[in-house]
């Protein structure tokens, strides 16, 4: 059985003799602190949301069933190594034997929360990342491009931009202690409970600490195992092909029933060709949308690496076992005491026709994938830095991705690191905090060229005196921010833009994605550098929207607000969600401390900074790290979110190590009790 510790912020430390007593222990603690939030993934998972939530959560549903994301686990798990297999099936014992219906989120919908099967885990991690790829953004350009021709690729960012983070490290003969630094902070929706968990797993034979997905055994992304440290990002590649298909070539199909809570149950067809899985299917036209993703074509999704990268003591041997991933694809980094840097790719992309890279393919007519990129590694010399940040790579990123983040995020990292040397902890929390906006400098430079009227003028006087800095207690930043987006919205208002208003014509699921407000928002800069897109008087416009945003908010802090969305959010007016204390944040899209807001419709903060750690080869107690919320999912506990101000202040918390100064809890029961 495994012993649960706790450090003073709640953090479980899992000790056991075994790794199989590990996996149990992990299991068992993660439900006794996430209860709710298991229940809520695992429906999620499965297509069940919407029998406890509402119609709300029936697009998800749908998706979830018509993409087969069950049946992809199943085979998963069939196919993981026997000792993957085990270790999986022993977290899912050790979830099995915490699980409890006291949380208050369960209480509330009168349920109890359902046993975990096996392929369980693997469905919950398939369902976190089916729309991490470029699902959403094929169905923009696709729509956008018969709209807008050409000159579409102005507004070439992802319109749900939702692959974001950060991550670099330094040689050691760049460090104050002479070995390497790693650092960064994984950007995703905000979540209440987080998306991210703070844990620590060891027994005699390793002992890593690191982030981990509730409901998934390990640490993924994020982790130091004492002699070695790694961290990812998201590597925006296309490893998802979008076909335009007959019903004629359905070749496997059935009809699947999703019970909704306080209304009638509905019926939906579960389809798929020889290409992929229909995920929209018109029959009056007899024609449908299919999906095919790499998991579900190799029935893997990466699990053989989890065991190995627990077992990791050096760079080769987490690039030996990030082999095996599969998606995401992603950028790594990865450091060891012997002084290694390494940065490579990892995951799955299929090599085909270009033309299946750049948008929906007819089904007919497109081409076969006929085998996988081989993607770049690369070392890192003793005084070198390496920063990803999801922007373009180069060649490396050709062979990968068609569109990408701005670079902003990257060349601040990089202009943060260069020439320096003796750097710290402290120096690398300084870089997660910094909250300059790149972006700013061209946009200012406009306002700078423009003549308000006397209404408009105090917002120009306030942009023009900014500093740049995206600070909760900025009254340029306030102004600045109120200017984008009356900018954005005069821009959206323009008669060019008419048929693109409409964000539902892919069903609700895809919404986001078809923002139009989203995608002109987060495209001024290249919209204010063409001479006249679309026609468009830019400037005018501009001018226009200083006058719209006078009697702007006095301070960034006053609109810009932590807003994580909980499952009640998305589920019937009835349920409402714990409270999260208003916190106001610094930091803004494309600023090291991101902190996402939506174009057009709420400066309040939905995505960013989703954990924040720095992780030292030389000695791990100084290491630090901390999420937005807390270690536990249930909002009675002290430490539901009593890592918020931290997180708001860009300060992190301190790694505990010292097994005598940790708090011992308790032992997880023995599967045979």
């Amino acid at each position: 059985m495994a012993r649960i510790f706790r450090d003073a912020y709640g953090v479980p430390h899992v000790r056991a003799d075994d790794e199989l007593d590990l996996a149990r222990g992990q299991g068992w603690v993660t439900a006794r602190d996430r209860a709710w939030q298991l229940e809520y993934q695992r429906r999620r998972a499965t297509g069940t949301a919407a029998e406890v939530l509402g119609p709300a959560q029936l697009p998800w549903d749908t998706w979830a069933r018509q993409t087969r994301i069950v049946d992809t686990a199943r085979r998963a798990l069939v196919a993981l190594s026997d000792e993957s297999r085990a270790f999986v099936s022993a977290y899912v014992e050790g979830v099995n034997a915490g699980l409890h219906a006291d949380a208050p989120e369960l209480t509330r919908l009168g349920i109890a929360p359902q046993p975990w099967e096996p392929w369980t885990p693997l469905a919950v991690f398939h369902a976190q990342h089916l729309l991490f790829a470029n699902v959403g953004g094929t169905l923009w350009h696709h729509r956008a491009r018969a709209v807008l021709g050409p000159d579409e690729a102005l507004l070439s960012r992802d319109p749900a931009y939702s692959s974001g983070s950060n991550a670099w490290a330094v040689g050691g003969a760049r460090t104050a202690s002479g070995r390497p630094l790693i650092g960064g902070d994984p950007h995703r929706v905000f979540e209440s409970p987080g998306v991210y968990a703070q844990v620590r797993l060891a027994t005699p034979d390793l002992d890593v600490l690191g982030f981990t997905f509730p409901g998934v055994p390990g640490v993924q992304h994020f982790a130091h195992a004492g002699e070695v440290a790694w961290a990812i990002t998201n590597a925006c590649a296309d490893y998802q092909d979008v076909y335009d298909e007959s019903l004629d070539d359905v070749l496997d199909g059935r009809e699947e029933t999703i019970a909704v809570r306080g209304a009638d149950p509905v019926t939906v067809e579960v389809l798929a060709t020889e290409r992929g899985l229909l995920f929209q299917v018109d029959r009056a036209r007899g024609r449908g949308l299919a999906l095919r993703d790499a998991p579900t074509v190799l029935g893997d999704l990466g699990f053989d690496a989890l065991l190995p990268l627990l077992r990791a003591r050096s760079v080769d041997d987490v690039d030996r076992a990030l082999d095996a991933w599969v998606a995401p694809v992603n950028n790594v980094v990865i450091v060891d005491r012997s002084g290694a840097v390494r940065f490579r790719n990892a995951g799955r992309v299929p090599v085909r026709a270009e033309a299946n890279r750049r948008g929906i393919v007819p089904g007919r007519e497109a081409g076969t994938w006929s085998g996988w990129v081989d993607l770049p590694r690369h070392d890192v010399p003793p005084d070198g830095q390496v920063v990803t940040a999801n922007e373009r790579r180069g060649s490396e990123s050709e062979a990968i991705g068609t569109e990408f983040a701005a670079p902003h995020r990257a060349a601040r990292i990089h202009a943060l690191l260069r020439d320096r040397a003796d750097l710290t902890v402290a120096d690398f929390e300084a870089i997660l905090g910094d909250a300059f906006t790149i972006t700013a400098l061209p946009m200012c430079a406009l306002v700078r060229g423009l003549t308000p009227d006397p209404a408009g003028e105090p917002v120009r006087e306030a942009i023009l005196g900014w500093d740049g800095v995206m600070a909760a207690g900025s009254h340029g930043a306030a102004a600045f921010a109120a200017w984008r987006d009356a900018l954005t919205r005069r821009l959206c208002a323009e008669p060019v833009f008419d048929e693109l208003r409409d964000a539902s014509v892919f069903g609700p699921l895809f919404a986001a994605y078809l923002s139009l407000d989203a995608s002109v928002g987060w495209a001024l800069e290249p919209l204010a550098n063409a001479p006249a897109p679309f026609g468009i008087d830019v400037h005018r416009l501009a001018t226009e929207a200083l006058s719209d945003a006078a009697g702007h908010a006095a301070v960034w802090g006053e609109t810009h607000t932590f807003a994580p969305t909980h499952a009640f959010d998305l589920a019937d007016p009835d349920l409402e969600p714990p409270p999260v204390p208003e916190t106001p944040v610094s930091g803004d899209i494309d600023t090291v401390r991101c902190t996402g807001w939506l174009p057009g419709v709420t400066d309040e903060a939905y995505r960013g900074s989703v954990a924040r750690y720095i992780w030292d080869l030389d000695d791990r107690t100084r290491s630090g790290w901390v999420v937005p919320l807390g270690a536990s999912g249930d909002p009675r506990s002290p430490h539901h979110h009593d890592q918020l101000e931290a997180w708001a202040d860009a300060r992190l918390l301190p790694v505990e190590v010292d097994w005598t100064r940790l708090i011992l809890e308790g032992e997880s029961p023995h599967p045979t009790t």
